[in-house]
């Protein structure tokens, strides 16, 4: 039952991510979230992750950003990182998940999410079927209706480690 809401993947942040492994393994579009997975919430694209954005792109990957905020909020960070986007994404609706892949001309098998929150980010991939990958949250700092999800969320990822321990256990035998 839980695991529709566990990530393929859980990383301490961007530069933990090996896109050159996704890109081989036939990732060619990525969809991210954007505050407290890429910046702090609300803070603008900095030089840093326009790097990494440029980076994605070098190896053929395409970039489309789906966030719930709305798009005084998410033009103008899409532009300075060179990514489509979609504001109001209503997440975990698949709706725009969907739409994204669309955009970028990919499906779900060569389409990678990123986010920090299981609940809107992870669960709306998972139901669209995109493999994912979670980061941790950037900054402790978030809205009391975050915080609340988040200790559900802790109990999730307690589960999720120990299922991929008992998996790692099994495989070497």
């Amino acid at each position: 039952m839980l695991e529709r809401f566990y990530p393929d993947e859980y990383l301490k942040s961007i530069d933990d991510i090996d896109f050159e492994m996704y890109y081989k393994n036939g990732i060619r579009g990525i969809i991210s979230d954007i505050d407290n997975t890429l910046v702090p919430h609300g803070a603008p694209a900095d030089e840093h992750i326009i790097e990494v954005f440029e980076k994605i792109h070098s190896l053929g990957i395409k970039t489309c950003l789906i966030s719930n905020n709305q798009e005084p909020r998410v033009t103008p960070f899409a532009e300075k990182v060179n990514s489509e986007y979609i504001c109001n994404a209503h997440k975990p609706s698949t709706k725009n998940y969907i739409k994204a892949m669309e955009i970028m001309e990919t499906d779900k098998n060569s389409t990678l999410f990123i986010g920090d929150q299981i609940f809107t980010d992870i669960w709306g991939a998972n139901r669209a079927g995109i493999q994912t990958v979670m980061l941790e949250k950037i900054n402790p700092k978030e809205e009391i209706q975050i915080v609340l999800k988040r200790i559900p969320e802790k109990f999730i990822l307690w589960r999720w480690r120990k299922t991929r321990l008992k998996i790692e256990k099994e495989e070497i035998r």
